[in-house]
């Protein structure tokens, strides 16, 4: 199929992406990579910002950082749900139609593969949707929680442009007069359903990746760096059942030279070649 559109030595990969994934099954990794044609930044992308993100331990010592990181994360929210699945999703999402996809294991926590129209989707870092209490577990929708927030701090307003981050929270300038938001069911401490920086990810989570790589016969990794652990775990688990891998992502990852072909260049239209190109090969 032609993908003129590509540079000749991309061309030449996403052919060979398309032999080696041919009549598999395939199981696929996403980063934040996948991401960035929605106008999400990537941590680690070429040209991206040097961050210090919230870590877990601070978050639940720290209360003026605790009102710091609310006060950034609803600003972010606002402006991250404004964000629309790109074409790469939506590329993934038809390869699940068609049989070729057994699932999306995802990196990110901005709900945009579940948009697209992915049914099966593990969001390995939780999600920007749900906030839950550290105390009794009550989990709570995030639209409530903001609705709560806007209420008991009217002062607060979404500018115009905010400097987005990965995890959809923004840097404020001031947090002083920050009411933070509670359990309403306890009074315990809420914190959204991500994996903050120092945390673990569920075991259960992982568990469930692990069973979409083993139902598979192929995995196709995209716009990940792999320098997350849980990322070069699953590479690993693929390697030892010898399953091919196949990486597209701008710039170096930790995987590079270990997996059967790695292709250099932006995931959006990769994926799209490769949706269009593999259902007639099945």
């Amino acid at each position: 199929m032609p993908v003129s559109h590509l540079d000749d030595l991309t061309t030449a990969d996403v052919g060979r992406a398309i032999d080696l994934l041919a009549g598999l099954r395939v199981a696929v990794l996403t980063g934040a990579g996948v991401s960035t044609d929605s106008g999400i930044p990537d941590y680690r992308g070429k040209g991206a910002p040097k961050r210090s993100p919230m870590t877990a331990q601070t978050f639940l010592s720290d209360e003026a950082a605790r009102r710091r990181y609310w006060v950034g994360s609803h600003l972010g929210w606002r402006a991250f749900t404004s964000a629309a699945p790109n074409a790469g999703h939506q590329a993934l999402a038809s390869l699940e139609r068609d049989g070729i996809a057994t699932g999306v294991i995802t990196q990110n926590v901005d709900g945009l593969h579940l948009r697209a129209g992915s049914h099966r989707v593990v969001e390995l870092h939780g999600t920007m949707r749900r906030v839950f209490c550290t105390h009794c577990g009550q989990v709570f929708d995030r639209r409530d929680i903001a609705e709560r927030l806007e209420r008991d701090n009217p002062w607060i307003a979404v500018p115009d442009s905010v400097e987005l981050g990965p995890d959809g929270d923004v840097l404020p300038t001031s947090a002083e007069r920050f009411v933070i938001p509670d359990c309403s069911v306890c009074g315990g401490m809420l914190k959204p359903d991500v994996v903050f920086f120092g945390e673990f990810i569920p075991a259960e989570k992982f568990r469930e990746a692990e069973q979409l790589v083993h139902q598979s016969q192929a995995l196709l990794i995209a716009g990940s760096s792999l320098v997350v652990n849980s990322g070069i775990r699953l590479v690993e688990r693929a390697r030892r059942r010898k399953m091919p891998v196949v990486i597209v992502n701008r710039g170096e990852t930790r995987a590079d030279g270990r997996v059967a072909l790695k292709i250099d260049a932006g995931a959006t239209e990769v994926l799209g070649e490769l949706a269009r190109a593999l259902p007639s090969l099945r």
